[in-house]
């Protein structure tokens, strides 16, 4: 039997055996990006996290998912979900969000009508209009809501929070407040040039 210790034994680089058993080594974004496409619908796998309760037995894991889910023609939501294991958390994230879906504005060329700002909490979201071949520039979480919303050309700045939560829901807000032209124009009871 030799002395020399096993890489497994000492914490060396063991895979998911290594350290005191908190995941595979990847870090907290290792499901960042995850997006599907099921029939007319668009999801998108925002965040999800890991939670453990200690119990007799040890520890006891449940996870949480944050879905953004959309049409690609301008409805958008956002849905949130929780079970013992990842797939049945995203699955119920996803129900949610096609129950709280919402309608926005879009302009030709796949962008915005006009500059908009969305709050949620700390979260600060400026929404900026592009010129075609711009592309979605924006972090992961507002990305997520306008690929799903059918936006293909947009500026985007996120301040404050960077909860991807919190962003979420700020860039659901500033869609949701968009207004056409005509919406103005009915509104002010003047015609615009």
């Amino acid at each position: 039997m030799s002395s020399a210790p096993s890489s497994k034994s000492r914490g060396g680089s063991g895979g998911s055996d290594s350290g005191r058993g908190r995941g595979d080594g990847r870090g907290r974004g290792d499901s960042k990006g995850r997006g599907e496409q099921r029939g007319d619908q668009i999801e998108k796998v925002v965040q999800i996290r890991r939670c453990a309760a200690v119990v007799k037995g040890g520890r006891r894991f449940s996870f949480s998912a944050i879905v953004v889910v959309g049409n690609g023609k301008g409805k958008v939501g956002w849905g949130y979900g929780k079970a013992n294991e990842v797939p049945p958390s995203v699955e119920k994230a996803t129900k949610d969000g096609g129950r709280k879906m919402v309608e926005i504005q879009l302009s030709s060329g796949g962008t915005i009508p006009h500059t908009i700002e969305g709050h949620f909490g700390a979260a600060h979201v400026i929404l900026v209009p592009a010129s075609p071949g711009t592309g979605v520039i924006a972090g992961a979480p507002v990305r997520a809501v306008c690929e799903a919303a059918g936006i293909h050309n947009i500026l985007t700045k996120s301040f404050g929070s960077t909860n991807p939560a919190n962003v979420v829901k700020a860039t659901i807000s500033a869609l949701t407040n968009l207004r056409s032209r005509q919406d103005i124009e009915r509104l002010r009871g003047v015609s615009l040039v």
